[in-house]
């Protein structure tokens, strides 16, 4: 099995060092072909990795003396920290150190720094920030995330083209169904820009458009790709991971609350802990920065270490599937 690289940005997101380690420790122990390039302050890793077991041949430290913060400015921080661990990290992607770079740190510095320091595909106007979530065909992809606050219609048809390759790429779909997120299902509904976003992604065969969906057809499994602007799809995501844990949240109270639920609990234990897992935020956890030279993941800034994790397995896999070329070759064919 051939090895791969990846860069993990150690230090920045709501818990920096104390995810990213443990989070890389067991990516590694789960793939024997990966190699980690861990980004950050080399003392503090160094003392972290005292009492743990690894592979030092497989885990390499590459020390910076600076973090982005939640807070900081991205445009300050693309200018005044190219010091810091995400800087240094996609510097190594640049460079052809690693093939893959993960941070759970400052999502607007990590999207001005990869397009500075990385560039964009060719033809590529923005990059758009695409992650999956549980629906009844598996997952439903959706971008742009929050990259992207306010999108023209040449950019929405831009994400289609990127949604479907990722679609194609990642789970095999031959042919992935596109649609619009809009506020009705019908043609007359929905913004200028909406509509003319329409009638860009249909006019192209290469793209299996379905037409406008409403939020609630997210879950469906009548559709693979769902495309919006960055604004409302940050919205609807971080909605739809409040949702999942609300119900994780009061099923587990209203089963403590009674002798009677702690009997019920016993008995559906095995498909509560299944429904569980199945709405999870952390086994979804690795959003895909699309459009840019190299495979950049975006892990939530409050990710745990097994959220983490899932961040790192998604980037081998963009990876390993050649995720930019892909696309790459998708925008090439689509323009020309």
């Amino acid at each position: 099995m051939a090895s791969l690289r990846l860069a993990v940005d150690a230090m920045s997101g709501d818990h920096g060092l104390r995810s990213s380690l443990s989070a890389t420790l067991n990516a590694l122990n789960r793939n024997s072909a990966l190699h980690v390039s861990l980004v950050g302050d080399e003392p503090a890793i160094v003392n972290a990795l005292a009492t743990k077991k690894y592979d030092p041949a497989r885990l390499q430290i590459v020390h910076s003396t600076d973090v982005v913060t939640m807070d900081d400015i991205p445009s300050k921080a693309l200018r005044y920290k190219k010091q810091s661990s995400m800087y240094r990290a996609l510097e190594l992607l640049r460079d052809g150190s690693v093939a893959g770079v993960v941070s759970a740190g400052n999502t607007g510095a990590l999207v001005a720094m990869s397009c500075i320091i990385l560039d964009r595909l060719p033809g590529v106007r923005r990059p758009a920030i695409c992650a999956p979530v549980p629906a009844h065909n598996g997952v439903t992809y959706m971008l742009d995330l929050g990259a992207n606050i306010s999108c023209d219609a040449e950019q929405l048809y831009q994400f289609a083209v990127m949604g479907s390759a990722l679609a194609k790429a990642l789970d095999g779909r031959e042919r992935p169904r596109l649609a619009l997120l809009n506020v009705g299902a019908e043609l007359i509904k929905g913004t200028s820009v909406v509509k003319e976003a329409a009638e860009l992604i249909s006019a192209n065969p290469q793209l299996n458009y379905v037409g406008f969906a409403e939020g609630n057809d997210i879950f469906s499994e009548q559709i693979d790709v769902m495309i919006c602007d960055g604004f409302t799809g940050n919205v609807a995501l971080k909605v739809c991971e409040g949702t999942a844990n609300f119900i994780r949240g009061q099923l587990k109270a209203k089963f403590v609350q009674s002798l009677y639920g702690k009997i019920a609990a016993v008995v559906v234990k095995p498909v509560l802990s299944a429904f569980a897992r199945e709405i999870n935020p952390d086994r979804y956890n690795g959003a895909a920065l699309l459009g840019l030279n190299g495979v950049v993941i975006k892990s939530h800034g409050s990710s745990g270490a097994a959220s983490f994790e899932s961040a790192i397995h998604k980037a081998a896999k963009a990876v390993e599937c050649h995720l930019p070329q892909l696309i790459a070759t998708q925008i090439n064919t689509t323009e020309s």
